[in-house]
């Protein structure tokens, strides 16, 4: 079936026609975590930061942990517009998603963060968020035997500092991977693991489409930043780098694994649905200078825009259990 794509003045309409599906093999999911280049994985290590990330006595009011904004049973973000703060206020953005992080830099929407470690600093001390002080949660922690004892074991020269807390929570963030899902078991050769309205979505998503030139790789991320026509004033990366005048309005590109869980969507949450994001995309976004080249205006019909749903619907896992800790006292 031909598609449309609707030009920029809506005047006149140009064909596309239906594009081959890209190789499965670019889409295989990585059997290894990376930690090549950062503290290296061990489990009691992993463990600790578990602890540290549901932990609210990191919080000023120890009353909200990291878990608060990056909800496991939400695909580790929150089912409102944006995360309530320990102000009580609603922020500014939406949470990013802590799945696949071990493949994800630099970080935050705007990037402003160059690793996980910075990354996991930020939201404890900002007064809007956790309201918390690092150094004043060292000394907290510091009083908790178990706590003490553990990190004195696994950081023999060191034990809770501020650097040792956050390498911990780091590297249980890089541990966060998103479960096997439909779409992985097609990959991996089994024909049957998704439908063939799922295979067809999979080529118009990587095809005439266009989603795939931003959601790329098994994590479905260039980990760049695009304009995508979302109204705000909110501009984003410029705000952090104004060296290019495309990185206005320009967020990071978010993974697709588990997407189904993580509504509402995009960096400010203002999209309900997934139904409303692809109605965004088709719609071709706010004109504007810095928009995304690859934005154009395109027409689904009813038939594609089931089989899209039902491509994105085989990268959510089919079970992922993430058993809480059990904090020291």
């Amino acid at each position: 079936m031909s598609r449309f794509l609707i030009a920029a003045s809506l005047s006149a309409l140009a064909v596309i026609q239906p594009g081959a599906a890209a190789d499965l093999s670019a889409y295989k999911r990585p059997l290894m975590v990376p930690f090549e280049g950062v503290t290296t994985y061990s489990p009691q290590l992993a463990t600790l930061g578990k602890m540290l990330f549901f932990d609210p006595r990191l919080s000023g009011n120890k009353n909200m942990t990291c878990a608060s904004c990056h909800n496991p049973s939400f695909g580790f973000e929150t089912p409102v517009k944006t995360p309530i703060g320990a102000a009580n206020t609603a922020l500014g953005r939406q949470a990013p998603t802590v799945l696949n992080v071990a493949w994800v830099s630099p970080f935050f929407w705007d990037g402003r963060a160059p690793d996980l470690e910075t990354q996991a600093a930020g939201p404890i001390n900002a007064p809007a968020e956790m309201n918390g002080k690092l150094e004043a949660a060292v000394t907290e922690m510091q009083k908790i035997p178990d706590y003490k004892k553990w990190f004195e074991e696994v950081f023999p020269s060191k034990g809770i500092t501020e650097e040792t807390m956050l390498t911990a929570i780091a590297t249980y963030e890089r541990t966060v991977v998103s479960n096997w899902s439909p779409f992985d078991r097609w990959v991996d050769g089994d024909e049957k693991a998704v439908s063939d309205s799922a295979k067809r979505g999979f080529t118009l998503f990587t095809g005439a489409a266009g989603c795939s030139a931003c959601h790329a790789g098994w994590n479905f991320t260039d980990n760049n930043f695009h304009d995508i026509g979302l109204p705000g004033d909110d501009i984003g990366r410029y705000k952090i780098d104004a060296s290019s005048a495309s990185n206005k309005y320009a967020f990071k590109t978010p993974g697709l694994r588990n997407t189904l869980y993580r509504g509402p969507y995009m960096h400010d949450g203002s999209l309900k649905s997934m139904g409303e994001v692809i109605d965004h995309y088709e719609s071709g976004g706010v004109s504007r200078p810095s928009l995304d080249p690859g934005m154009k205006p395109f027409f689904l019909t009813d038939e594609e825009r089931d089989d899209l749903m039902a491509f994105l619907g085989s990268l959510t896992a089919e079970k992922q259990d993430i058993p809480l800790p059990t904090l020291p006292n």
